[in-house]
């Protein structure tokens, strides 16, 4: 971009960011709840390193990426930016096995922890660096089978496996919702909650972060207790339609 083309995306940048927490409000305060109890991820999985600085100049402090080497990536072209040292990278998509390594020292917070196996190489590697990974389970609580996670009835025993691996803290839970259809979105953030409300009072784990909503339906997960949302195209995309 030349200085002309960074101002005007700067600015669009800054006026849909007003916007969101505005919307972000709204929603929060439907559900009895402050805008502070939300966070709000910026999903940058599709734009370069520019439009993340240009995001940062204009308020933005938590990204996500959903590729662990693009995630790797942007971490390291950005610590040559001292500005950029409030803010924090989030691991959100897929996460094998053998990727482990590029997430650990690089994502605050991994989203997508699906399997006790995983749950199992994190710690152990996390362990090994002298590390404690924060993470959330991925439920799959709408069982839809083209959505990877822990099932409902799964999420107990996995918890209780966290509880005993070292090399993690278990901070919450992550869910996706079918795409398209508002009732089922909020039947499957009602259900987290409710998921996450039993889990605690059955371990004693705080679990205090509820991952879910993006960009069509985040107002809707807010008011059935999202505390972090990601909003990828929303956020950088101005031929999106934001309302």
């Amino acid at each position: 971009m030349n200085d002309r083309e960074r101002e005007q995306y700067a600015a669009f940048l800054s006026g849909r960011r007003d916007e969101l927490l505005e919307r972000i409000a709204r929603a929060a305060s439907r559900s009895g709840r402050d805008a502070s109890e939300v966070t709000l991820l910026a999903v940058s999985k599709t734009v370069d390193v520019e439009e993340v600085l240009l995001a940062h100049s204009v308020g933005y402090r938590v990204f996500g990426e959903n590729r662990p080497q693009e995630l790797k990536r942007k971490v390291a072209q950005l610590e040559s930016f001292p500005e950029m040292g409030d803010a924090r990278f989030d691991m959100i998509g897929n996460l094998q096995t053998n990727k482990v390594n590029q997430v650990l020292g690089n994502a605050t917070l991994i989203h997508s922890v699906s399997s006790e196996h995983l749950l199992e190489t994190i710690a152990r590697r996390a362990g090994m660096r002298g590390q404690v990974a924060r993470c959330l389970l991925e439920v799959n609580v709408s069982g839809e089978a083209s959505k990877s996670g822990f099932g409902p009835s799964e999420v107990l025993s996995a918890c209780e496996f966290a509880q005993a691996c070292k090399g993690v803290r278990l901070e919450g839970m992550m869910t996706m919702a079918p795409a398209g259809d508002m009732d089922a979105a909020r039947r499957t953030f009602s259900g987290l909650r409710e998921l996450r409300d039993g889990l605690v009072e059955r371990t004693g784990l705080p679990l205090e972060i509820l991952s879910c909503g993006m960009s069509g339906d985040f107002e809707i997960a807010i008011e059935e207790g999202s505390t972090l949302v990601r909003l990828g195209r929303i956020v950088f995309d101005p031929t999106y339609a934001s309302a």
